[in-house]
């Protein structure tokens, strides 16, 4: 029931070329930076990722996208991230665009084991209709765009249907974790860490603080350890490096 992995090195080291990941984070909070970081030392390309954002300030997933390791992306939010944007509009890379209510379901959906769902979100648009740039050419002409989903009628009120997500590994950080895996996020990172997780098949933890099982209330557990295969322990200054994206102060 251990599932304490010495580094992260280890951790990352089965994710192969042209693997699909989960990833963890909202914007730059609750981003699993050092198995990101772990995976850029491996070398490791070819990736299809699924997370709401894709990085930014050269950390998180960024880091990876500006070495070109990572080919298609499934997300919600752009953002900031002008490298993003270049190489999408430039051809380099394939970026499935969906509502980002929608990406947290269906990755819960996939993880709970539901193939499929109906949901308003996006009837009416090319969400459903289809036609969603998703690769373009290099010179301003779409190479590739999204199809057409199956929209049903449910009681008068019009619904498409969307996918579940499963991926090959799923990487994501924690607040605190215990050595069998259960987890707990604090406020924002919460978001899409446990949904990110749900959602591989093998999961990978980084964790602030590494306690010991039954430490954590089971009340308080916001992720149980069913769903993580691997735990990696930060040190206190990884859990501290933590970017602001908008600093804002008042006056």
């Amino acid at each position: 029931m251990d599932k304490v992995v010495a580094t992260a090195g280890e951790a990352v080291a089965d994710v192969p070329d042209g693997a699909s990941l989960a990833v963890g984070g909202f914007g730059l909070s609750g981003v699993p930076n050092v198995l990101i970081g772990a995976l850029y030392e491996r070398g490791v390309g070819g990736l299809s990722v699924v997370s709401n954002n894709c990085g930014a300030m050269e950390t998180g997933l960024a880091v990876l996208l500006a070495a070109g390791r990572i080919t298609r992306v499934t997300g919600s939010y752009i953002g900031g991230n002008k490298e993003f944007a270049r190489q999408y509009l430039g051809g380099e890379l394939e970026l499935e665009l969906i509502p980002q209510g929608t990406l947290a379901e269906r990755l819960r959906a996939g993880g709970a084991g539901i193939p499929a769902f109906y949901t308003p979100a996006g009837v009416g648009t090319q969400v459903a209709e289809g036609g969603l740039p998703w690769r373009y050419d290099g010179q301003g002409g779409v190479a590739l765009a999204s199809p057409a989903k199956e929209v049903r009628e449910f009681d008068g009120t019009e619904y498409v249907l969307e996918r579940g997500i499963r991926t090959d590994f799923a990487l994501v950080r924690a607040a605190r974790g215990d050595r069998h895996g259960n987890l707990v996020f604090s406020k924002s990172t919460r978001n899409f860490n446990p949904l990110a997780a749900m959602a591989g098949k093998v999961t990978i933890a980084e964790v602030e603080e590494l306690v010991e099982p039954g430490e954590i209330d089971p009340d308080a557990v916001h992720l149980p350890g069913i769903f993580v295969h691997r735990v990696v322990a930060l040190t206190p200054e990884q859990a501290a490096d933590k970017k602001i994206e908008q600093r804002t102060v008042s006056s």
